[in-house]
């Protein structure tokens, strides 16, 4: 049976609510990445798609003991001053259904024009001529700013939520807590 585990960020005057959620859910990242966790699916409650802002509320799902396990971990460590947990419970009866998504959107111009250049071992003028400034899209998801652990970059991971469903979908989830298909309560 699925259960749920909320986590609210604290007020603080020093950091605001978007750069704590991305210091929580890269702890999270790097914690399902040590455990090779891939049954625990996380939601944001607070979404406000128009602000772009996934809000102070991560809420996490999955079975009971998968829960248990994974807040008796020290993850959180270095993030107590900053969140407050909520106890394991089970989502109402009347829960809708979500699926929350990781969107890669091909954004940058220049970095489609890289890729292409290396891929058919063409020049730079080629790549441009090839790959129009036009293609080039700003992307109006919220999402979080987090860092490659294997390359060190600092990337931005886009979450969207599908639309709600009456009836849920079973699935595994990838190392961010996100699933293409499975989904999980929202209410």
């Amino acid at each position: 049976m699925m259960h749920y585990l909320d986590i609210y960020l604290l007020p603080d005057p020093e950091f605001p609510s978007p750069i704590l959620m991305n210091a929580l859910c890269g702890k999270l990242h790097r914690m399902l990445v040590e455990a090779a966790e891939r049954s625990v699916g996380i939601s944001f409650p607070a979404v406000r798609h128009e602000q772009r802002s996934l809000g102070g509320h991560l809420r996490l799902h999955g079975a009971a003991e998968r829960l248990e396990v994974l807040m008796s971990r020290c993850w959180l460590k270095g993030m107590r001053d900053y969140v407050r947990t909520g106890d394991l419970l089970i989502p109402p009866q009347t829960a809708k259904h979500r699926v929350v998504r990781r969107v890669q959107p091909k954004t940058n111009v220049d970095r489609l024009r890289r890729r292409y250049a290396k891929r058919h071992k063409v020049h730079w003028e080629e790549a441009c001529e090839r790959i129009p400034a036009s293609v080039e899209r700003r992307v109006g998801l919220p999402f979080l700013r987090l860092r490659s652990r294997s390359t060190g970059q600092t990337f931005c991971l886009f979450v969207e939520h599908s639309p709600p469903e009456d009836t849920p979908i079973p699935g595994m989830f990838n190392s961010f807590g996100l699933s293409a298909g499975a989904t999980v309560p929202w209410f």
